[in-house]
């Protein structure tokens, strides 16, 4: 089913940053919790592919229009789904120890950023899968825009000298869901060697950076 606009628009809104909470009403945040409850235990059942819009409602006892008006369509939910694991990656960041929290130098923090979301794509591969595939261009909603600003900001601080927005994508590129978990289950390559992989792009930055 094609999504709405108002999916669209809630999945826009599944992950935003760790500091600014989305209000909802009591009725509502009672549905949307027994919903991604319902949800987690068919994902731990049956992984991403038993994440059908008909089963969730059922077992959340809500009607399917609701979950279709709450989250637009599986990549939605899919999307509140991890919203949990972004606002402690998000919190870390804005709160958290040096290198991946605040304190340190740019060029270690961005070393840390990718290397963190590095291993939270890796761990949940498959649900990032399903909700960067469900429709076109579905990997740059949600979280992607903030993993971007935080990337380009760093950079803007280590290499002024750079387009830091076309750069912020260059380095989050390598960090698809559908790219890294085809490298880890069919390329057969570790996480250590991805992890060595980003940690040479960086190198290559700083190696080049205006002294």
């Amino acid at each position: 089913m094609e999504e709405s606009r108002d999916g669209r628009r809630a999945q826009r809104a599944a992950l935003p940053m760790a500091d600014q909470p989305v209000a909802e009403r009591a009725d509502a945040a009672r549905n949307r919790h027994k919903i991604l409850e319902a949800a987690s235990r068919i994902l731990a059942e049956s992984g991403p592919e038993g994440l059908r819009m008909e089963e969730v409602a059922s077992a959340a006892g809500v009607g399917v229009g609701t979950l279709y008006r709450r989250f637009g369509g599986q990549a939605g939910l899919a999307y509140a789904l991890l919203d949990e694991k972004e606002r402690e990656l998000q919190t870390a960041v804005m709160t958290g120890p040096p290198p991946l929290g605040p304190g340190a130098d740019p060029f270690p923090r961005l070393r840390a950023f990718l290397r963190e979301l590095l291993h939270r794509v890796a761990h949940q591969g498959k649900l990032l899968v399903t909700a960067e595939m469900n429709r076109p261009h579905a990997r740059f909603a949600g979280a992607y825009g903030v993993h971007h600003a935080h990337v380009s900001g760093l950079l803007r601080l280590a290499r002024p000298d750079l387009d830091d927005r076309v750069m912020a994508d260059a380095l989050l590129a390598p960090l698809s869901a559908t790219l890294v978990t085809y490298e880890l289950e069919v390329g057969e390559h570790s996480l250590d060697g991805i992890e060595a992989v980003l940690d040479a792009l960086v190198d290559g930055l700083e190696a080049c950076a205006p002294r």
